[in-house]
């Protein structure tokens, strides 16, 4: 609560420095001590009945002046400010003529020449300026006169455009001796609405600051926020066409865009046909209302609860008095009145529900908008009065001035909901990282309790493969050996031998389990190593022809030992039966299967007296075991070769 009491009251303070930032650049400072900045003369007013043909060679003899030059104004006299003093008359400044309620006013109801005179007392040459803060009638001129003839100051034919909006600031020439008489001319249409403030006639240092200000004021600010609008929009557009489910981008896009148009008459000329004028100022006028929907339907996307009824009705409401005051029908209207009057009443019904919608739901973001809302309601209030003429005739228009609040307004409502939007994104990051620790610390607790699991799966596993083989094996063979030892029927010779092929079991059961990164030829040359020794006992010279071959992923120990019990079943059998001198232990690779042999010299035998013996039987067992194929070729006499053919990778 306390940070939200100081958000409302530093919106409150935003929005009463923005009001009195307007006021004070509509109050015209005083003059300081010493110097008069005052009117120099009470104005007088005459006024002429014109025709259009009379105001247009009005213009062309400006024109012509204006580039031929000369001291003096040829004019008829018809066409001149009067010289009968009694065409004269005081008036209070500003002259203002409300809008009477029709939209156009025919060249048939004529013109008005309206003459405003200012008599500048003798004061020496000192150098002097005209200013008049706001003005809104057809181009002004300024004339001077000092002896029989007037002589043009200033032509505003040029800037008519920018007039409206523009402070007319003219630097005069000094009194002299003799004085100076100054005419502003300002011609309307008969019946139509103007608006001129007060002629302010003084050194010209005093008055340019004056002017100076409201230029900036006046002219500087709205260029000002519309350019930064634009900008802004553009960056809003991209975000929405990337983001398309984010209507608020796209809100704000369109507001930008809207605004742009309603200040169209600051970057482009108007167009010269009539018809084209009026449809150019229908635009600029017609925006102003889509700007306050956009600007409200943006304010209503921060509140939770919404109306949509209310959304549609403020839409129609705007569509409907666009699509009115098109100017193709009921021209006897004016059309620009109704147009800001409905969007008054469209923005006060807006600005009130998302007020109570602020109050309602206590969002710092929508009491801030609600807050700039209420400003642009009350500033659009106080520009609609100036704008009618019925108010505040010197004035000039404060929207900008509640554009560049409602802006700020929004971007900081944006500002909050990315920065509240990335604390829960960081937020929900930082609770998936606390549930992610936690999974990963169970399943590491888990994965370590499965890997204990195994290994022990293994290690039993293991313990029953040596019993299994050491029991079918080298068990077997001690028990044979026991029993025939007890009977008497083995002789000591005999009892020797079977004992060194228990050992020869026992180390190969070792020798399996030894880490040989499933590397055959390491296996292989472990296995001579054991085996030497009884090779030389028994007579045998071993050749060894072993090349490189590739590693076999799949050569685990249980694997090793079936490998290592072929090859020395294959050299017992030598050993034993053969009679050879030597033995030939070959390895090669052949792509995707390795091979080793054992070929030996000895006297051979035949194969079909041999092909349904246990111990063959086996020896085909294992070979298909490790996935590869078997061969024996023996021929009598010239001795037996038996070929083990592995793959380099087997399936699963």
């Amino acid at each position: 609560m306390p940070e939200l009491r100081a958000l409302l009251r530093n919106g409150l303070l935003l929005l009463l420095l923005a009001c009195a930032a307007g006021l004070q650049a509509q109050r015209l400072p005083q003059p300081s001590s010493g110097v008069a900045v005052d009117d120099a003369a009470p104005t007088e007013l005459a006024t002429s009945a014109w025709t259009r043909a009379q105001l247009e060679a009005w213009w062309a003899a400006l024109r012509h002046q204006a580039v031929a030059g000369g001291d003096r104004l040829a004019l008829p006299p018809e066409l001149l400010p009067p010289a009968d003093g009694a065409a004269w008359r005081q008036i209070a400044m500003p002259d203002v003529q409300a809008r009477p309620g029709a939209a156009m006013v025919s060249d048939a109801r004529g013109y008005e020449m309206r003459w405003y005179r200012l008599r500048i007392p003798p004061g020496g040459d000192e150098p002097l300026a005209l200013y008049m803060p706001r003005l809104v009638t057809l181009s002004a001129a300024v004339l001077a006169r000092r002896g029989p003839g007037w002589q043009m100051l200033l032509d505003n034919q040029p800037a008519e455009r920018e007039q409206w909006v523009q402070p007319l600031w003219l630097p005069l020439p000094g009194a002299g001796e003799s004085g100076l008489d100054l005419v502003v001319a300002l011609p309307v249409p008969v019946g139509s609405y103007h608006a001129a403030s007060r002629i302010w006639v003084g050194p010209r240092d005093a008055l340019e600051k004056r002017w100076l200000w409201r230029v900036r004021a006046q002219t500087g600010l709205p260029q000002a926020v519309s350019l930064t609008l634009a900008v802004l929009g553009l960056f809003a557009l991209t975000l929405w066409l990337r983001r398309p489910a984010e209507p608020i981008y796209g809100l704000f896009a369109l507001g930008a865009a809207a605004w742009m148009v309603r200040n169209l008459h600051y970057y482009v000329s108007l167009p010269v046909s009539p018809w084209g004028q009026d449809w150019f100022w229908w635009a600029t006028h017609a925006s102003m209302a889509w700007v306050m929907l956009t600007a409200l339907l943006f304010a209503l996307r921060f509140a939770s609860h919404r109306l949509r009824w209310l959304e549609r009705l403020l839409l129609g409401s705007v569509l409907v008095v666009s699509l009115f005051s098109v100017p193709l029908w009921l021209r006897q209207l004016d059309m620009v009145v109704l147009q800001y009057l409905v969007t008054a009443v469209v923005a006060a019904v807006g600005t009130a529900w998302v007020c109570w919608l602020a109050w309602r739901e206590r969002r710092p973001e929508l009491r801030i908008m609600a807050l700039a809302l209420v400003s642009g309601v009350v500033l659009g209030a106080h520009d609609l009065a100036v704008l009618a003429g019925w108010a505040w005739p010197e004035h000039f228009f404060l929207m900008p001035f509640a554009t560049l609040i409602v802006m700020i307004s929004f971007l900081y409502a944006v500002q909050r909901r990315y920065v509240g939007a990335v604390e829960q994104f960081q937020a929900e990051n930082s609770q998936l990282q606390e549930d992610l620790d936690e999974q990963v610390s169970v399943l590491q607790a888990q994965n370590a309790q499965l890997r204990e699991v195994e290994r022990q799966q293994a290690l039993l596993l293991e313990r029953q493969r040596i019993m299994a083989d050491m029991h079918d094996g080298l068990g077997s063979s001690l028990l044979s050996a026991l029993v025939a030892m007890e009977q008497g029927s083995m002789s000591h010779e005999q009892c020797v031998e079977v004992l060194r092929e228990c050992v020869d079991d026992l180390r190969l059961v070792i020798d399996s389990l030894e880490p040989v990164g499933h590397d055959l030829v390491s296996l292989l040359a472990t296995m001579r190593y054991r085996l030497g020794k009884r090779l030389q006992v028994g007579g045998l010279k071993l050749e060894w022809d072993v090349q490189d071959l590739p590693p076999l992923d799949w050569l685990e120990p249980p694997d090793a030992l079936h490998v290592l019990r072929l090859m020395q079943e294959a050299l017992n059998n030598v050993v034993k039966h053969a009679h050879a001198s030597r033995v030939r232990m070959v390895t090669r690779h052949h792509g995707s299967y390795v091979e080793i042999r054992v070929e030996d010299g000895g006297a051979g035998f035949e194969l079909q007296n041999v092909q349904h013996g246990r111990g063959l039987k086996s020896q085909i067992k294992r070979a298909q075991h490790l996935g590869g194929k078997l061969r024996i070729d023996s021929t009598p006499g010239l001795g037996t070769r038996l070929s083990l053919r592995l793959p380099v990778e087997r399936k699963a």
